[in-house]
């Protein structure tokens, strides 16, 4: 994974899993609501290009196989992670002896390094991809302003045509969008898929009514970061991955992270390269 963090691309992502059925009304956007995410499209695509920030966290992670924790630290090379507890007990020594000799593993193996930061820089072009075709794959309605944030509701824009897989998943989302008007950034993106998904002949299935929510919050100095994510689909994607997720994500304890090297955020999670 590349180091530096990609709040706008983990969005995206998300929002292939998207949000609240509406009830069909006008087939255009209202004019103010699309220049709203227009500009938060714009903020984040900037951000997404210029913040440089590295950080370390605690993340809390529940997936129906797994509650477990971990320590995450990033750094200009990539980002190395400890799991610290396992059903919120401490691991016993055998775990933790495990988790240092995965570590030293991955140190060791720059094929899996390089795969890595392949995968990364896939992820950040797609959501780049993705984030630019907002305003226009969906139909977007104001519903609330206060001083501070600004309240969108989305929903599928039958005259959006989908230039790949992703984009029609994507188009078949519908609910709400909090920006923060101090620097347009996108704060809550939530919702749930209105119909299922069935393409080829159920190689690829989604189920409608999943849910996610992804919440994002200013970490320190201005930074933005995804602080939780909960996402509730249920479906599959033969020959590929399964695209089904349950998941419940818990990021605090923010603070910059000063290792500059793998090796580094290695020694400080207690592994000696």
């Amino acid at each position: 994974m590349h180091a530096v963090p990609r709040p706008s691309a983990t969005i995206l992502t998300a929002a292939l899993l998207s949000l609240c059925a509406l009830p069909l009304a006008a087939q255009t956007s209202q004019p103010e609501a699309l220049q709203a995410v227009r500009a938060a499209v714009d903020s984040e695509m900037q951000a997404s290009h210029t913040d440089k920030s590295i950080w370390a966290y605690q993340d809390h992670d529940i997936v129906p196989e797994k509650d477990a924790t971990y320590t995450t630290i990033e750094t200009r090379h990539g980002t190395l992670r400890r799991m610290i507890a396992l059903g919120g007990q401490s691991l016993p020594p055998d775990a933790a002896q495990a988790e240092t000799e995965r570590i030293d593993h991955y140190l060791q193996d720059p094929s899996a390094q390089a795969k890595a930061r392949k995968n990364g820089a896939h992820d950040d072009a797609q959501a780049a991809e993705l984030l630019t075709m907002l305003p226009q794959a969906f139909i977007w309605t104001t519903v609330s302003q206060t001083p501070d944030l600004l309240t969108l509701s989305f929903r599928p824009n039958p005259s959006f045509d989908p230039p790949n897989l992703e984009a029609r998943i994507m188009g078949m989302m519908a609910g709400q969008v909090l920006i923060a008007r101090d620097g347009n950034r996108i704060r809550t993106l939530k919702g749930q898929l209105t119909q299922n998904v069935l393409i080829g002949f159920g190689l690829v299935k989604m189920d409608r009514g999943g849910t996610f929510d992804i919440e994002r919050r200013q970490v320190g100095g201005g930074h933005w970061q995804i602080t939780e994510t909960h996402v509730h689909i249920g479906g599959h994607a033969l020959l590929f991955k399964n695209i089904g997720q349950h998941e419940d994500e818990v990021k605090t304890n923010w603070k910059p992270s000063t290792d500059n090297t793998l090796e580094d955020a290695a020694h400080t999670l207690g592994v000696q390269p």
